[in-house]
């Protein structure tokens, strides 16, 4: 290569570049940025979700028609701190988990139903 040739220029560039000391905060700040991404794109909204799922959980009342993960229809006969009794049928009652009652009758899911 002549120092007539144009790529001569960055060529000086890049040897001159290799020779400098990046400093360990600048390496950092990839890093940084992918645990950034991850946190407002994963967590955040799933922290956001789950709290809406407690929200629901905890404002349940006898007597609300609810929908369960089996899919079972009902009404809340009795609830318990663990458990709830649902009415499925005049005269039949199941007790349930709390955590089963994925919403509403009639209203889209609160609960994402478990996938198999």
């Amino acid at each position: 290569m002549t120092t007539t040739d144009p790529h001569f220029g960055l060529l000086l560039a890049f040897a001159a570049s290799g020779n400098q000391q990046v400093s360990p905060l600048i390496q950092l700040i990839p890093f940084a940025l992918v645990l950034a991404i991850f946190y407002f794109v994963i967590l955040l909204p799933m922290k956001k979700k789950q709290k809406k799922v407690e929200e629901f959980l905890h404002s349940l009342k006898v007597g609300d028609k609810v929908v369960t993960s089996g899919g079972l229809f009902g009404s809340i006969a009795k609830l318990g701190e663990q458990a709830v009794q649902l009415q499925i049928a005049p005269n039949v009652r199941v007790d349930i988990s709390r955590a089963a009652i994925v919403g509403y009758q009639g209203q889209a899911p609160v609960v994402d139903a478990p996938s198999s």
